[in-house]
């Protein structure tokens, strides 16, 4: 299956995955923990590559993101382009 890019990148969500991330002060690691808790086995470095833009995101696995990052998948799906703001992650 060939994984196409977009705007250079391998999904849409990993800057705001990133943003929320950061929000909730939480490394890499501990998101990868909380992921796997509620199904979804993921190392640190795919969480890298993923915010990075070098890694797909399947929907499970936005869902899971969402649910845990405590913001919305449509949230996680904007694009920057599309709201002209600042990616910034909902106040907690």
């Amino acid at each position: 299956m060939k994984i196409y890019t977009y705007l250079g990148r391998k999904n849409i969500s990993g800057e705001r995955i990133y943003a929320a991330r950061m929000a909730l002060k939480l490394s890499q690691s501990e998101l990868a923990a909380r992921m796997q808790i509620n199904g979804v086995t993921l190392e640190r470095e795919a969480i890298s590559k993923i915010e990075t833009g070098k890694r797909f995101v399947a929907d499970y696995e936005l869902r899971i993101f969402a649910k845990v990052l405590g913001v919305s998948m449509e949230w996680l799906t904007l694009l920057q382009e599309e709201k002209k703001q600042e990616i910034k992650a909902p106040q907690l």
